[in-house]
């Protein structure tokens, strides 16, 4: 690949775990907000669109899920593109076609216009800036990591309160044209965060050395599917997101069924998305706790049964009482699944592998998610019963809950069968009896026991690993 594979530091270049990563964490942090909570910011221009083009509200709907079908489904082309020239300047021409679509669907006169600059044009720029941002992560935190992960997964909620207040007001002063102007000036900050993600540098070698070389690699690595892990994951994160969407979406129709008023029944949104902000930068701080990371794969499957679980008791809910209380406990899970799922696919794959892999296990999601949420909606019109689809989601989710945790137990846990006992015992005698052939001195012997206990039949365990 010659010099272009610059998102990967050399090779042995340690993360820094702070210094410059703070900045790359803000980067990060804005990239999450503006690629999670802009699909769901525009639709406060719905009912705009709507007089403007003599549409329905499903045709409407379909500039959000084609946002976040570009989001999801371009997952491998970014990969390609991040192994091939690098994150900074794929994240600046993301930025530039992120803001280039808003500008563009301002002067749009169909909808299907809109359609190609909105949701194509626009969801290609963030979906070429959110996949580089966690990858620039990944190399710039180790340690630290599953706090980094949940502080820069809070951008979505935090930016979701913010970006629907705005996208009204705009709405309000200057029509959904003018709207959609200026919000595409601010998706311009895309490109700052993108000068903000500066390539890690080989320090030079004692006596003019270049550092440590990067290996070749493919555009696309698809040896991650021999690793039994990345594949459990993958089949995991696709049911969940299956029905994870789904109760944030049908919540505020659910509240208005029981007879809520709207602006009652438009706070639960606010309120779930309070909870999320203190719950994804709370579920990374205990991710990266020392005797909480060997185990993240199981805290990860927790918090996707806690949801799945939040999402069948709020079927039960019969008055606005009972779905504030589920807003709080979906919440509170939607958060630690948010922090969580990325950090545990870094464990799992490790880092050279990352840029590929999560490209793959998007565009495997970008199937589920434009499942999930419409086969709910068909079940509601069959059954006109919102209980029916917070049942479906919930099951769903439990369901993915259970791949990751007994997938990862029964297969993944699973070690090479240790040496026959005579076998080490007889290799053990060899090597006790080499000080006296060989004159090596006993001690050295035991460092070398010790040195390599995989290689006696003991299991090293460690964050990355043990996954």
């Amino acid at each position: 690949m010659g010099g272009a594979v610059v998102d990967e530091g050399p090779t042995g270049v340690k993360a820094p775990d702070g210094g410059w990563g703070w900045a790359v964490l803000f980067g990060c942090f804005v990239i999450t907000g503006f690629s999670y909570a802009f699909p769901k910011a525009v639709s406060v221009f719905f009912k705009e669109l709507m007089r403007e083009f003599g549409i329905g509200y499903s045709d409407t709907a379909w500039i959000s899920s084609i946002l976040l079908a570009m989001l999801y489904g371009t997952g491998p082309l970014c990969s390609v593109c991040v192994n091939r020239f690098g994150c900074r300047p794929v994240m600046l021409v993301g930025g530039l076609f992120a803001s280039l679509g808003m500008v563009a669907a301002s002067f749009c006169r169909s909808i299907i216009q809109v359609y190609l600059t909105t949701g194509v044009i626009t969801g290609l720029g963030l979906a070429l800036n959110f996949q580089p941002s966690l990858i620039m992560l990944n190399r710039y935190f180790s340690k630290r990591r599953p706090m980094a992960n949940g502080l820069a997964a809070a951008g979505s909620p935090v930016f979701l309160c913010a970006l629907s207040p705005l996208g009204q007001l705009l709405q309000d002063h200057y029509g959904w044209r003018g709207g959609f102007l200026i919000l595409g000036g601010l998706l311009l900050n895309c490109c700052v965060c993108a000068a903000l993600m500066r390539p890690l540098v080989a320090v030079a070698q004692p006596g003019g050395g270049s550092g440590p070389q990067r290996p070749s690699r493919r555009l696309l690595d698809l040896s991650v599917f021999r690793d039994r892990g990345f594949v459990l994951y993958a089949v995991a994160a696709s049911v969940m997101v299956l029905g994870l969407f789904v109760p944030p979406v049908f919540v505020v129709s659910y509240a208005k069924d029981l007879g809520v008023p709207d602006t009652k029944a438009a706070f639960l949104l606010t309120i779930l998305g309070f909870i999320d902000i203190f719950a994804r930068p709370a579920a990374g701080f205990v991710a990266g706790l020392g005797k909480v990371r060997p185990y993240s794969v199981y805290l990860f499957s927790f918090s996707m049964f806690f949801n799945g679980v939040a999402d069948l008791a709020g079927s039960t809910a019969g008055d606005y009482g009972g779905l504030v209380v589920f807003c709080i406990f979906f919440g509170i899970s939607y958060g630690m699944v948010g922090a969580l799922q990325f950090e545990v696919l870094m464990a799992i794959v490790g880092t050279h592998k990352f840029s590929s892999a999560i490209g793959l296990v998007l565009l495997m999601e970008a199937v589920a998610v434009l499942i999930g949420p419409p086969s709910g909606g068909k079940l509601l019109d069959a059954t006109h019963v919102y209980k029916y689809v917070f049942l479906l989601a919930g099951a769903e989710v439990v369901t993915s809950s259970l791949i990751l945790l007994l997938g990862n137990f029964f297969c993944i846990r699973k070690r090479p069968k240790e040496p026959q006992p005579e076998v080490a015992a007889a290799e053990e005698e060899k090597l006790r009896k080499a000080p006296a052939d060989a004159g090596v001195d006993s001690r050295e012997v035991e460092h070398f026991l010790k040195a390599e206990p995989e290689k006696n039949g003991e299991v090293v365990h460690t964050p990355e690993t043990s996954v």
